[in-house]
């Protein structure tokens, strides 16, 4: 598997991203074990330090548990704490800047919820 680091972010942040997105998308469920970071290191050839500064983000964020001498567990309560991080991060952060771009476009707000709702159905199929 290639992955293509971006230089402007720190790999572990980004391994971070990437085990959230696997949380988010359902590949990582509740009491699922994460890959060890051996196996991590190994597959994205990096060192087993930055792997493990990823996940101990996700230990201090309790999205994640350590079982000594067993790994690394998604928490029961994960995707709940995700969700609503992620939510409100999207309503502080991108939805201001979404909508500033519609103003700026000049976009009619009435006709947005049907665009949507067309691309969302075409996305599906």
């Amino acid at each position: 598997m290639s992955v293509n680091w971006n230089d402007q972010t720190p790999i572990y942040r980004q391994l971070k991203q990437r085990v959230l997105g696997m949380m988010l998308d359902g590949l990582l469920r509740p009491g699922d074990a994460l890959p060890s970071v051996r196996q991590v290191a190994a597959e994205y050839q990096l060192n087993p330090i930055t792997v493990l500064k990823a996940y101990q983000e996700l230990v201090d964020e309790e999205l994640v548990e350590k079982r000594r001498g067993v790994g690394m567990y998604m928490t029961e309560a994960a995707l709940d704490k995700l969700l609503a991080n992620e939510r409100q991060r999207f309503i502080e952060e991108e939805w201001p800047a979404m909508l500033e771009r519609i103003r700026r476009l000049g976009l009619d707000v009435e006709q947005l919820p049907g665009l949507s709702v067309n691309l969302l159905k075409g996305a599906q199929q």
